[in-house]
């Protein structure tokens, strides 16, 4: 008997990085309905906000994270059934979430939990087996992504008022924190590799220290924007965060991959990382910039360009194809940077705001259109030879 799964489930990354396309272009589309006043009744900013998080960029650290653990542990990595049932779970969370304003409460909540619970279950199971010690933290995130998708449940439906806006903002910087971890890795190693193929000596530094600096203050600058937004602690902490990312990258050698798009596009999206942490301390002090203006830099700059990044790469590495991009997915991250550069100047375009953010969106949504036509037969297709 033939036991071989069908293509889209031999490995994570296949199912969930054409999903995450597919579901980019709607989600985003749904909430410029919204704006527009002809979107679905359950719709709000925190929706929009859960399903960014939780529906899109979660499904790309599930596919992401469960391909990459079958190199972290030499165990087979997940595919099959299995992952078909997480494949499952993650649409049924879509579909309750868009269907909330007509389901029961408990029946959305039920739902929307599965995945994010099957994932955290499913990576555990694997790191934890494989005594990849490295990478408990990542296991640990994903369980508190979990939980905060408990609390914001609790609080869209009252039985904890205000949980639901403090989960979204911890789900933010939880996810800036899996940016900086996996970022901080392949970044410098796949601009070392490639270096090397062009006869360079002189290598990325990755420092464990700043590394580890970095980190701790991703933590506390989360912690302190979550809970006390407006105090000067906050915004002091965001400008440390910002030099401590901008550090960092510039010692990346990110200008030396400039020839390079698929590898030069991961540090520009890392660059909106210190760039959102500037005007996070901004809008702080209340220097120009506002809280969504560094928020949307942080998500959709840092969070948002990351993906598109990562999953362009992977995906080429992953089917045995050559790690080049096309023309059109060029066009796609120059689209996407501009788009989220019109995101961030919107609050201060004044009467021409919801222009700037309709443009902001067709951005987005051209940049995904793009990957999805690009990716849709790598993703769906064997492994070349």
């Amino acid at each position: 008997m033939n036991t071989k799964p069908p293509v889209i489930l031999s490995y994570a990354f296949r199912p969930f990085f054409l999903l995450a396309g597919i579901f980019a272009i709607l989600i985003v589309f749904i909430w410029i309905m919204t704006l527009h006043g002809s979107g679905p009744p359950a719709v709000t900013p925190l929706w929009h906000g859960h399903e960014m998080l939780l529906g899109f960029a979660m499904a790309v650290v599930a596919g992401f994270s469960l391909t990459a653990v079958a190199n972290w542990t030499g165990r087979p990595a997940l595919r099959g059934a299995p992952l078909g049932w997480l494949v499952s779970c993650w649409l049924a969370g879509r579909l309750a979430m868009i269907l909330s304003g007509w389901l029961p409460a408990n029946l959305v909540l039920l739902l929307d939990m599965l995945f994010p619970s099957l994932l955290a279950l499913l990576l555990g199971k694997e790191v934890i087996g494989g005594r990849s010690r490295r990478n408990y933290p990542l296991v640990a995130i994903l369980v508190v992504v979990a939980v905060l998708n408990v609390f914001y449940h609790l609080g869209s439906h009252q039985w904890l008022p205000g949980g639901d806006r403090l989960a979204i903002y911890l789900l933010i910087h939880t996810l800036l924190l899996l940016v900086t971890i996996i970022a901080g890795r392949i970044v410098p190693s796949f601009t070392g590799n490639w270096l090397r193929t062009q006869g360079q000596t002189l290598m990325p530094v990755n420092s464990i220290l700043v590394n580890r600096v970095s980190l701790l203050l991703t933590l506390l600058v989360g912690l302190a924007a979550s809970f006390i937004p407006l105090q000067p602690l906050t915004g002091v902490l965001a400008f440390a965060a910002a030099a401590a990312h901008g550090f960092r990258l510039s010692r990346w050698k990110g200008f030396t991959t400039t020839s390079n798009p698929i590898l030069f596009v991961l540090h520009a999206a890392y660059l909106w990382l210190p760039i959102g942490y500037t005007l996070l301390g901004c809008s702080v002090f209340g220097w120009l910039f506002l809280p969504t203006t560094a928020l949307h830099a942080l998500t959709m700059g840092a969070v948002g360009s990351m993906v598109l990044a990562v999953i362009t790469r992977v995906a080429l590495g992953h089917t045995g194809r050559p790690l080049h991009a096309a023309r059109a997915t060029i066009v796609a991250y120059s689209v996407f940077m501009l788009a989220v550069l019109l995101r961030i100047l919107g609050p201060l375009s004044e009467e021409r705001y919801m222009l700037m953010i309709d443009l902001s969106a067709a951005g987005w949504i051209l940049a995904f259109v793009i990957f999805t036509w690009v990716y849709w037969p790598i993703l769906s297709r064997a492994r070349k030879a």
